[in-house]
């Protein structure tokens, strides 16, 4: 054999030695893009996705099977729930509910999705996590310098004036434990949820808790949290909450942040109204679990939508620091505690009346959206849903 054949014979034989150990030898780590939604959303193969189907089917059929008890008349449901309260009445929009419906994101990816998951529907307080964005926005831009700065050098409107109030922070505001003593719109802090003993001369002479020392649920400061936001941007929290996130995320031209027909505000000679954060008394967030999941998406994703940062990782990692004793943060609830068994202590979710629900499940790259479950249900939902994807829950 001539040295030119030889020598293509050992080039020959060194280039399948080469393919025989790229296929034996572990391939090295790639990259792989994430996935984003467009206005179409992809749907994927649960199985391919890494979920057992016969589970995750499972899961959806409890979800349908469990539609909260609330009427679909929510003026009644409302009334029903809050009429006790003093002097209460509704005095922002509401809308009768749909059915059942929600959506599993994993990867990205629609891996199910049940009922109407484009109809815009009211979610209560599930707009107090849309809320807490705008000051997550708020710290980012600058326009608070620390969520420890108190809000009295910010809004000097007379909300912040008496020696209690003037020692409220955002960070008060933000985790409900600023114990806020006033009116807004026509309402006392102590009429809502009063106790279920005593009457108004005893709720009107309540005991004040030095701010930040104790933990209440208060749709009224919640109000005073989004009024005071709209102070510092000078511009309706809708506008702003839709030009930073809303767009950028891809969500439809059907949802709508509402206030009360008395929340109007002043600002710079303009008249604004000031949303409310939920809608205890009507009016918040009416939104379809379409875009519900887009922004629960961009919170599984820290903050980042196709390579844009559009709130900052520190924001999205904080709202999980609960106050000690609950498993509230910034206005996001947590699972650390183990409330709902058999599911990552890392969940946490947006949560509103009647069963509606935002649930970003970092561990397993899962976002869920539930709309009109019973919310006795929700924790099984989830822990049938983990039981899908094969993880072991940390609880």
């Amino acid at each position: 054999m001539s040295r030119r054949a030889n020598r293509r014979m050992i080039s020959i034989h060194t280039a399948i030695t080469a393919m025989m150990l790229a296929l034996l030898l572990p391939a090295p780590a790639v990259s792989q893009k994430l996935y984003y939604p467009d206005k179409k959303w992809e749907v994927a193969d649960p199985e391919e996705m890494g979920l057992n189907r016969e589970l995750l089917d499972s899961a959806v059929s409890f979800a349908i099977n469990n539609e909260t008890s609330t009427e679909r008349d929510l003026r009644i449901a409302i009334l029903r729930s809050f009429g006790r309260e003093p002097f209460f009445r509704i005095i922002g929009p509401v809308r009768p509910r749909g059915g059942p419906s929600g959506m599993v994101i994993k990867g990205g990816y629609i891996v199910a999705q049940w009922g109407d998951t484009r109809r815009p529907d009211m979610t209560f307080s599930v707009t107090k996590s849309f809320l807490s964005t705008i000051g997550g926005l708020a710290l980012d831009d600058g326009l608070i310098d620390d969520i420890d700065d108190y809000a009295a050098d910010y809004v000097w409107s007379g909300k912040y004036e008496s020696s209690h109030n003037s020692k409220i922070k955002w960070r008060h505001l933000l985790n409900q434990t600023s114990d806020w003593s006033g009116e807004l719109f026509g309402i006392y802090d102590w009429a809502d949820r009063p106790p279920r003993l005593g009457g108004i001369d005893e709720w009107s002479r309540r005991e004040l808790h030095e701010p930040g020392t104790r933990y209440q649920y208060n749709d009224v400061r919640v109000n005073l949290l989004a009024y005071s936001l709209l102070h510092i941007y000078r511009q309706p929290l809708p506008v702003v909450l839709k030009d930073r996130i809303m767009d950028p995320i891809g969500a439809s031209s059907s949802w709508r942040w509402y206030g009360y027909e008395n929340s109007w505000v002043n600002i710079d000679g303009i008249k604004m109204q000031s949303v409310s954060g939920g809608a205890h008394f009507g009016g918040g967030m009416f939104i379809s679990a379409e875009d519900q999941a887009r922004f629960g998406l961009l919170f599984l994703r820290k903050g980042e939508w196709k390579g844009e940062q559009l709130i900052s990782r520190e924001w999205v990692g904080s709202v999980t620091e609960t106050t000690p004793g609950t498993n509230y943060g910034y206005m996001w609830w947590s699972n650390e505690r183990g409330s709902w068994r058999g599911v990552p202590g890392s969940v946490y979710y947006a949560s509103g009346f009647g069963g509606n629900y935002i649930i970003v499940d970092n561990e397993n790259d899962i976002v869920v959206v539930l709309r009109w479950i019973d919310s006795r249900a929700a924790g099984t939902f989830m822990r049938i849903l983990t039981e899908a994807t094969g993880g072991t829950p940390n609880n």
